[in-house]
């Protein structure tokens, strides 16, 4: 696995399409028990090379019930995107993860992670991607019928400061999901 990481962090891949330059962010194990999806590094996250490193990582642990000892132990989680490289700015907030990173990483990363337990499905992007048919019609949806696609995933919003409103529109989000979600994480850790 180390020379697979090793290979992912020198891709050059997508570098003619990121003006910003490539900076491979991944942390994964053989042993992580737990694999967070997440779409692609933001501007902060490109810049320290530390996965979840911003506003959003911290609503994320926040949601898991985690601190930043446990989320970042490999053995533990493993952080990895559907674009493994911060893909500059959109037309409102970042733009979309680079499609060739999932399909050229993702099963051969995976193939070294039997101890997985749960895929948590963070955004639309890793949802679309790894749910396919079986996603409802909106995240609001697939996130609502989170049970659906329990034992293997878990899909959440992402948890930018951003949806902040999409969650006080969404109280059943905090009520209901949440509390779910962190009894899966413990379960998943122990």
């Amino acid at each position: 696995m180390n020379q697979l990481l090793e290979q992912i962090r020198n891709c050059m891949e997508c570098k003619p399409y990121l003006k910003d330059g490539v900076n491979p962010i991944i942390a994964a194990s053989p042993l992580s028990k737990i694999i967070i999806i997440g779409q692609a590094p933001g501007r902060i996250v490109h810049n320290t090379g530390i996965p979840w490193n911003d506003k959003s990582g911290d609503n994320l642990r926040n949601w898991l019930g985690i601190d930043k000892t446990v989320f970042y132990d490999t053995n533990k989680i493993a952080l990895v995107p559907m674009g493994f490289c911060y893909p500059g700015k959109g037309k409102s907030g970042d733009a979309p993860p680079r499609a060739e990173c999932a399909p050229l990483w993702h099963n051969k990363l995976f193939a070294f992670m039997p101890n997985a337990k749960l895929i948590l499905l963070v955004g639309q992007y890793a949802q679309a991607y790894y749910l396919k048919d079986k996603a409802k019609d909106t995240l609001t949806e697939t996130v609502h019928h989170f049970k659906t696609y329990l034992p293997q995933y878990f899909p959440l919003p992402h948890p930018s400061p951003r949806n902040n409103i999409w969650q006080a529109k969404n109280k059943w989000f905090q009520e209901a999901v949440l509390p779910e979600l962190k009894k899966r994480i413990k379960t998943a850790l122990k």
